[in-house]
């Protein structure tokens, strides 16, 4: 049953992270992590390579294939000020992939790092990519939320994958503390990554490796990719004394007709990769929800809001996942879609009812964070079990710690 979990109390998700149990690097051999396993309310402790014996034969396993990009770029004005400029999503134009193949003009939704330094003018920057000098400039427009509209222009006719990849920096997590090494940009990335466009990991799959993968194919479990391009407000802390007062960040989703349809064949149900996976998984219940109601909407309409779930009335509520999936399934069929793009801004706190997601692989989360909201809904209340298994047992916590298969 869903209640309105607009009052929970933030303070109520606390809980005491030493500074020297947040992993500030990752494990040589990232399958080598411990994972902690909750199954039916009892506790227990592994290696992840083990994951797919806990994991029921032909069950469906759901991987968000983000890519994260190196946003983090840096110019130098002529009073040598640095300004750093964060790429937080695409304006113009707004489609991930055509941004990435802009090759003279972009404009981004970014953070501003030294604002009050940049007040006007252009920034410029000379780089060399394959031999050929570059220059970059970068100009402030509008406000937009938190963030400022900057255009980016350049010649020489390359890419902005290309340009990103020659001058920015790969943006890891601030909680680390530390600066980008080399190697980040191998280990902050999980081994299936292939859509650019997240500013930070979806860290739950940081710890699978080809011969992981090849074991879960061996144990008959599927194996299907969707995207959702993690936004810095993953990082967001919740301000607000109860989580009504907290805005959750829009993110950006990418899923194929085939992957619904495969949902439909396994009944609706899932095992989700992370909680960017859960997310996406989640909100298709509810983009199904709004097609059975309205056939008409665009696939911009079908954004989740951030409390849809607990305004949803009790005649839609009784619709199961398989039913909402293949409502989604024939609304794109209708229009000749085989991908879905869209949004959501879903914010999954006790009191919600999980549709599609049966078990969840993910890592340890920062303390009065939604994720570790989310993760409550999923165990019914019982993280303060799990959490204080895994301080007393030396787990390493955050994006490079390790891992838990929870089971409900």
């Amino acid at each position: 049953m869903i209640s309105d979990p607009r009052h929970i109390h933030i303070s109520d998700y606390n809980y005491p992270l030493p500074d020297e149990r947040i992993a500030k690097f990752p494990i040589a051999k990232r399958d080598h992590s411990k994972l902690l396993v909750y199954q039916h309310g009892v506790v227990s402790e592994d290696v992840f390579y083990h994951l797919p014996k806990y994991l029921p034969k032909g069950a469906l396993m759901v991987f968000n294939n983000t890519k994260v990009i190196q946003a983090r770029m840096h110019f130098r004005k002529e009073t040598g000020a640095l300004i750093e400029v964060f790429l937080l999503e695409p304006a113009d134009p707004s489609d991930y992939e055509l941004m990435f193949q802009t090759t003279d003009h972009c404009a981004w939704y970014c953070l501003v790092g030294n604002l009050k330094k940049w007040k006007e003018g252009t920034l410029v920057r000379d780089i060399e990519i394959k031999g050929q000098a570059i220059r970059v400039s970068a100009t402030r427009g509008p406000v937009h939320g938190t963030s400022h509209r900057i255009d980016f222009s350049w010649d020489g006719g390359v890419s902005f994958a290309e340009i990103i990849d020659a001058m920015g920096e790969l943006p890891i997590p601030p909680y680390l503390n530390r600066e980008t090494q080399e190697s980040d940009k191998t280990t902050y990335q999980t081994v299936y990554s292939k859509i650019k466009g997240s500013v930070a990991a979806p860290t739950a799959g940081l710890h699978f490796t080809p011969e992981v993968l090849a074991d879960l194919d061996a144990h008959g479990i599927e194996r299907e990719e969707l995207t959702l391009h993690v936004g810095a407000g993953t990082f967001k802390p919740v301000k607000s004394e109860e989580i009504e007062g907290h805005e959750m960040h829009t993110e950006y989703i990418s899923v194929r007709r085939e992957t619904i349809r495969k949902l439909i064949r396994h009944d609706g149900c899932a095992i989700a990769v992370g909680t960017t996976s859960v997310r996406t998984l989640e909100s298709l219940y509810y983009m199904g929800l709004k097609v059975m109601v309205s056939p008409d909407l665009s696939e911009e309409q079908l954004h989740v809001q951030q409390w849809e779930p607990y305004n949803v009335n009790s005649e839609e509520r009784i619709v199961n996942s398989v039913e909402a999936l293949k409502a989604l399934d024939n609304w794109m069929g209708n229009r000749g879609l085989e991908v879905l793009h869209s949004s959501t801004q879903i914010i999954i706190a006790p009191g919600y009812d999980y549709h599609i997601v049966k078990m969840l692989v993910t890592n340890f989360h920062q303390p009065q964070s939604t994720l570790l909201l989310l993760v409550s809904a999923f165990v019914k209340g019982d993280w303060h079990q799990i959490y204080d298994y895994a301080l007393a047992h030396d787990f390493r916590f955050l994006s490079y710690g390790d891992s838990s298969l929870l089971i409900p």
